[in-house]
């Protein structure tokens, strides 16, 4: 399956249906009367979140979406039929702007959250809607009202508690598929990850809580650099940030400060996102290398908490789920204080 996660659409709600110009015309009612029915609704355009899709795969080759007419209205006062509704499903995480003006129109993250996109024109008034004291017999109607049209920008934004970043080979494949069932593709070389994968880590209470793997950072990113923004705005969503940096490289502080560099560049509070850092690779390192020492640096550089594990061989992995979690609790906490305060 690909992984689309942009994509640009028309939509179009449906036209009111018109009004006529009728009159009666009974046995026995010698002065009739007008009697032309008001036209039906348009249908309206609506997105509704799917926790069962995952990409946009969907709008890449379809791009035109419209909804059904009103139909017009009938004699005796008859209102014609409206517009079916356009229900349009989307994954859970899709960001809907106006591709015009960039305004942002609707963040659909629960599952069956709906939101209405375009309003379907009104029916246009039957003759017999402008009957007065004054015009008895009214010879004229109203058309119904065009839908409206929108160009929507589509965007999905992973939902993950937790994102793995860190630069090409640091091992965030080979991490996500060790604590987790995911089994993205992994080899010894760069970029070997192109499409973010999610992986669910069990909790010791059995919950399961939703890791990211972002395809790997380069210097430049936030500028749209390698792959740029397109992985970048996974990242948004998460609550804690798990920045893996690889043991064996030659310069671990280096590697730390683009990454840390390329979250402040992009903004969005990135940087202030909580962080955990693992040297990751250490089965693979020359004994003579201090990791005691990298972590100590690390931790001085990022006031954040530092763990020396090995995604190959599972070591150091507990220690490092177990700060996870007591962050995601302390968020939860926090969250939940916040709403009842």
């Amino acid at each position: 399956m690909q992984f689309i996660d942009q994509a640009e659409v028309e939509v179009e709600a449906g036209k009111g249906g018109d009004g006529i110009v009728a009159f009666r015309r009974e046995k026995y009612v010698p002065t009739g009367g007008p009697s032309g029915g008001n036209g039906g609704r348009g249908g309206s355009v609506f997105f509704v979140a799917d926790e069962n899709l995952q990409t946009l795969l969907d709008f890449r080759y379809n791009h035109r979406f419209q909804a059904e007419k009103g139909t017009r209205g009938g004699p005796n006062n008859c209102t014609g039929a409206a517009g079916k509704d356009l229900i349009i499903e989307v994954p859970c995480g899709t960001t809907i702007y106006d591709a015009e003006t960039g305004e942002l129109l609707g963040d659909l993250i629960e599952p069956k959250q709906i939101l209405r996109i375009a309003q379907g024109g009104k029916g246009g008034l039957g003759n017999q809607h402008f009957l007065s004291n004054r015009n008895r017999a009214p010879e004229y109607a109203l058309p119904g009202l065009p839908g409206e049209i929108k160009h929507l920008r589509l965007e999905l934004k992973l939902l993950a508690e937790v994102g793995i970043i860190g630069l090409p080979n640091a091992g965030k494949s080979t991490l996500i598929s060790s604590l987790s069932a995911a089994r993205p593709k992994i080899a010894d070389y760069p970029f070997t990850t192109l499409i973010p994968n999610l992986g669910v880590v069990r909790k010791p209470t059995g919950d399961g809580t939703v890791f990211a793997d972002i395809p790997g950072l380069i210097e430049g990113a936030a500028h749209g650099a390698g792959l740029g923004h397109d992985f970048l705005r996974h990242i948004e969503r998460t609550r804690v940030l798990l920045h893996l940096i690889d043991a064996t490289s030659d310069d671990v502080v280096r590697d730390y400060n683009i990454i840390k560099q390329e979250l402040q560049a992009y903004g969005q509070g990135l940087a202030e996102r909580p962080q955990i850092l693992a040297l990751n690779k250490i089965d693979a390192v020359d004994r003579d290398v201090d990791l005691e020492a990298l972590a100590t640096q690390l931790n001085y550089l990022s006031y954040a908490p530092v763990f020396v594990i090995s995604a190959v061989t599972r070591t150091g992995l507990e220690p490092m789920l177990q700060e996870i979690w007591g962050i995601l609790d302390q968020m939860k906490v926090a969250q939940e204080v916040e709403v009842f305060s």
